[in-house]
């Protein structure tokens, strides 16, 4: 009923109704709708329009905002969007998902809200309040098929965005698809660059030991199938599988045979080809026999515990700082007044943002979500606030420190270096002091240059502005009333978002500011998103 009422209203499928509509342009298109939605609304259909209509405000309309799209049309339970960037309209899809899945972590299954997601290129003729042409029925029909949860693209969206992001792709080949003439070519979307190959090693895995049990099933049967030869012919099969010994003429004649069956022991000891050979054929042993090791001996050899095994791990370098007052916020932005003071207490800070190779010592522990690609030097992107907090757990674990994440104030502490300038060098921005976007001599990069490219400030602290955005322990508030005055973190039982700080590589020089502040879902990652850890003494 759904898809008619769309079809019909839209006029989807002949293109505009009148001359007066406006010209066609290219555009990726985003649809999107709810898995199940009538089973929800038979459940409980009050509870389930309110939970609708709260995520369409606090999460769809606002990250298609975010990502510099538009949201032509909202229906009961999905919505349509327009982008001009391909880019830009996957990574909204991805992060809708991502922020799904977190609110769906805590609820029964079928108390759960998921939805599909379906991109495509296409040449649309758009309104104020619809779009037609093609490009929208195959978004649809993309978003139709698309498994609860996942976000599926066409081959035309595929080809301009496949060294662009930091996620995987799973090819499901040629659909063909409702009311569109030609086949789709369709992909899943894996936010997760590694989750693909993790897949294709399972059933790499799966496949391989049918094989083998496929094998010992066949070995079985043709063992059972073998009392029509005769027995010795049995045993020397047998033998020539467990002994890796040169091949035996087959005996030819009765006379050969009775001399083989004389040769042989009883059959109540194990047969072997071996014993059959004149004895200056006996093949010799293929290693010699280890001698016996004394049980004086053996207790004193010395074993190697899995831990000895393991390579150290390798530790973010710490600055430590002995803390102090200083005037945290400005009045350049809404969200960082008032300026008010804050009392620091020593504590120990990373020299660098994480890198790629200390989280991936993390993810070969399987104790962080997805193992980081790229080089090792360069910061871990595509964070979210949930994955810094798994690895500053499995940090403390591992070396039995109390790393955790910085508190706000405490690294605005450490970014201003003792100033109280917008940037630690001054007030004015200087090109080469930070790696922004159009700030230094760096060709633009779909991942941040290596860690401690650029001067550090006066508390001998890398990055801190630019590089890669910085989460925090802090929830996200508009502002600093209410905050704490001794640099502790500003928490909350529920706490849907936190700050991030510093600003990005892809972002320009007013995020690189001291006391510029932003937000971001809790459990979403994105691809700017990093982080660096704190310790107290």
């Amino acid at each position: 009923m759904r898809e008619k009422v769309r079809d019909i209203n839209s006029a989807r499928r002949g293109g505009p109704p009148s001359r007066s509509q406006p010209p066609r342009r290219l555009a990726a298109i985003v649809a999107g709708d709810i898995a199940g939605y009538s089973r929800l609304m038979e459940l409980d259909e009050e509870e389930t329009h309110e939970r609708v209509k709260s995520i369409q405000r606090d999460l769809i309309e606002p990250t298609i905002a975010e990502h510099h799209g538009r949201l032509v049309k909202t229906t009961g339970d999905g919505f349509f969007a327009v982008f001009d960037s391909p880019v830009e309209a996957v990574r909204c899809g991805i992060v809708i998902q991502q922020n799904m899945f977190g609110r769906n972590a805590l609820l029964e299954r079928e108390q759960r809200i998921e939805y599909r997601i379906g991109v495509n290129l296409g040449d649309v003729i758009i309104e104020a309040t619809d779009i037609y042409g093609d490009g929208v029925n195959i978004a649809s029909r993309l978003e139709s098929i698309a498994e609860p949860g996942e976000v599926y693209i066409s081959g035309g969206i595929y080809e301009q965005i496949k060294n662009k992001l930091v996620c995987g792709y799973e090819s499901l080949g040629d659909r063909r698809v409702k009311n569109i003439t030609d086949p789709v070519r369709v992909y899943r979307v894996l936010a997760d660059p590694a989750a693909l190959n993790r897949r294709r090693r399972r059933e790499n895995v799966l496949i391989f030991s049918l094989g083998i049990i496929l094998m010992g099933i066949g070995a079985s049967a043709l063992w059972h199938w073998l009392p029509v030869l005769d027995v010795n012919l049995r045993h020397q099969i047998s033998s020539s599988v467990s002994s890796p010994t040169p091949d035996l003429p087959m005996p030819q004649s009765p006379a050969m045979k009775q001399a083989l069956q004389q040769a042989q022991p009883s059959h109540s000891a194990a047969p072997s080809v071996q014993q059959g050979l004149p004895s200056a054929q006996q093949a010799p042993p293929l290693t010699p026999p280890a001698p016996a090791i004394p049980a004086t001996k053996q207790a004193a050899l010395p074993t190697t515990s899995p831990a000895q095994q393991m390579r150290p791990i390798v530790e973010p370098e710490m600055n430590l700082l002995r803390g102090g007052a200083f005037m945290m916020g400005s009045n350049d932005d809404p969200t960082e007044k008032p300026v008010h003071q804050v009392t620091i207490k020593p504590f120990a800070i990373s020299r660098y943002p994480v890198s790629i190779r200390e989280w991936n010592q993390c993810a070969a522990a399987k104790s962080c979500a997805f193992t980081a690609t790229g080089n090792d030097d360069a910061p871990v992107t595509n964070v979210s606030w949930t994955d810094a907090k798994q690895f500053a757990a499995w940090l403390t674990e591992t070396t039995h420190k109390s790393y955790r994440l910085p508190s706000e104030a405490e690294w605005e502490y450490a970014a201003r270096g003792g100033t109280q300038t917008r940037y630690w060098w001054g007030d004015e921005f200087q090109q080469g002091m930070a790696n922004c976007k159009n700030c230094a001599d760096v060709v633009g990069a779909e991942q941040p240059i290596k860690v401690g490219s650029f001067k550090p400030n006066p508390f001998g602290l890398y990055d801190m502005g630019g590089s890669v955005d910085q989460w925090v322990e802090d929830c996200w508030h508009k502002s600093y009333h209410g905050a704490a005055l001794d640099g502790s973190a500003w928490t909350e039982a529920d706490c849907g978002s936190h700050v991030i700080r510093s600003g990005s590589w892809k972002n320009d020089s007013r995020y690189v500011r001291s006391a510029n502040r932003d937000s971001y879902d809790t459990n979403v990652r994105y691809p700017t998103h990093g982080f660096r850890v704190a310790l107290s003494p």
